[in-house]
């Protein structure tokens, strides 16, 4: 068989996928390109896509896998709100892992950008977000050890910052402002995701005020769109 078109090679690869089990494993990268007539590099870019979206699941020395159809976290973007406020609507569980909590002293772009003593204590907030045991997005939220300290974290803690504050109170928040843009997962995120590097991620780059106008947490969300689904409502004008 020739080279096929890279739309042809998604459609064989869609209708091999739909036709077997969740849980099937594929035939491995060799076999599979040779099958299909195409090299190895164009059956793995073509591979990345599927896994990002939902489709499939490569482990590492293992093999890939078929997932099947998967639940999409559905979020508008007119209200900020966890993952796991989202995932409630659909009666989908969620769970954290990989949580890991720092100090840190703040460097002279943190200081800008939180507003804060160059010096001053932060906390980082790194961990991944589960669905049916698979990671589906990896968050980092960086505070002023004032607002959050490690002491707060450790119980209740939930996986949301967003949500232990609205539950706390105090400060009140008001407002986040958010870069939305899709990027290439770097080694690390790759690494918590458990995809490969390179792969195209959803990021989310926010920063969350308070109702003095200050900034609370800045935070940096990679999201598998393939689990994703975030809309807006417009008004016309």
């Amino acid at each position: 068989m020739g080279h096929l078109p890279f739309q042809r090679l998604q459609v064989e690869l869609t209708n091999l996928i739909a036709s077997l089990p969740t849980e099937s494993r594929l035939p491995s990268e060799p076999v599979l390109a040779r099958e299909l007539g195409v090299s190895r590099s164009t059956l793995r870019e073509a591979m990345r896509s599927f896994e990002t979206q939902g489709l499939i699941r490569r482990k590492q020395g293992v093999g890939t896998f078929v997932i099947g159809e998967v639940p999409v976290i559905d979020s508008g973007m007119e209200v900020l709100e966890s993952i796991e406020t989202s995932a409630g609507r659909i009666g989908l569980s969620v769970s954290t892992d990989s949580l890991k909590v720092e100090r840190l002293s703040a460097d002279a772009e943190w200081a800008g950008v939180l507003d804060v003593p160059i010096g001053n204590a932060l906390t980082r907030v790194s961990r991944v977000i589960l669905t049916d045991e698979r990671p589906v997005a990896y968050l980092v939220d960086t505070l002023p050890e004032s607002i959050l300290s490690q002491e707060d974290l450790i119980t209740g803690f939930t996986g949301s910052v967003l949500d232990l504050l609205l539950r706390r109170g105090s400060p009140r928040l008001v407002s986040s402002r958010t870069e939305i843009k899709a990027v290439n997962a770097t080694a690390e995120v790759a690494h918590m995701l458990e995809i490969q590097r390179g792969d195209v991620l959803l990021n989310f780059t926010a920063s969350l005020y308070s109702t003095a106008g200050r900034v609370i947490d800045h935070s940096f969300s990679y999201f598998l769109p393939g689990y994703f689904s975030f809309h807006v409502n417009r008004r016309v004008g």
